[in-house]
């Protein structure tokens, strides 16, 4: 679990220290890569700063929520994201928008566990709303992973596809295709009955990918899609 960060709040007035910024950069490039928990791992040595604060409690929350998830969201299973949440909400109060913004996906995130689609709608909204316009001022908004990725991830997760891939397409106009991005429409195409789109999302990320990690599951599920007979020759690892 993440340090407790009271006494904190005064160190994060100043900008993020060169090492913060490197080690964020490297938290950025790991969950790009689909790898939240070394993202995470990242970030726990990160000095103190605003920016590493909110990301690690968000990436931690987020990996929180997918593992309620799995059980169900039980009050239990969801109280580590209820800290998180908790931790965002003081952030927030000393004045990090981006904190907000993370906290609010959270809520979502727990929401999704539950499986309540019309509280995870409202709190998807709010945040993308404030990402928005945080980031039309030149602002950050959600640290490495923004809110409409988010909200597609949920709708994928709550099994409404449709919206899935609106989220992720309008993540894409906004933030380029992203490993992440490029696999959500992928995963969202191909539960649409879409295989054109999937086909081509699944190849895109295969040819982004490079040599290295193939047995991430992540690329497993691509190659696997792709051996089809009906899309042709196996793209080659």
């Amino acid at each position: 679990m993440l340090a407790p960060i009271l006494g904190t709040f005064l160190a994060m007035q100043a900008p993020c220290a060169p090492d913060a910024m490197r080690l964020l950069s490297d938290a950025s490039v790991r969950a790009s890569r689909f790898d939240l928990p070394e993202a995470v791992e990242s970030l726990r040595t990160a000095p103190t700063c605003e920016r590493a604060l909110v990301a690690a409690w968000y990436l931690q929350g987020l990996l929180d929520a997918g593992a309620a998830a799995s059980v169900g969201g039980t009050a239990e299973s969801l109280a580590p994201v209820r800290r998180a949440i908790t931790v965002l909400e003081q952030l927030a109060r000393n004045g990090s928008v981006s904190a907000e913004i993370a906290r609010l996906l959270l809520h979502a995130a727990a929401a999704a566990a539950q499986t309540e689609r019309d509280e995870m709608r409202l709190y998807l909204e709010s945040a993308s709303q404030m990402e928005f316009v945080q980031e039309a001022a030149g602002l950050a908004g959600a640290p490495i992973v923004g809110a409409m990725e988010m909200a597609g991830a949920l709708w994928l997760q709550v099994d409404r596809y449709d919206e899935a891939r609106r989220a992720y397409e309008e993540a894409e106009r906004r933030h380029g295709a992203t490993h992440r991005i490029t696999l959500g429409v992928a995963r969202t195409s191909a539960r649409l009955g879409d295989s054109a789109s999937a086909c081509a999302r699944y190849r895109r990320l295969l040819d982004g990918w490079g040599s290295s990690d193939m047995e991430r599951p992540e690329i497993v599920e691509a190659h696997a899609y792709l051996a089809r007979p009906e899309y042709g020759p196996r793209a080659a690892p």
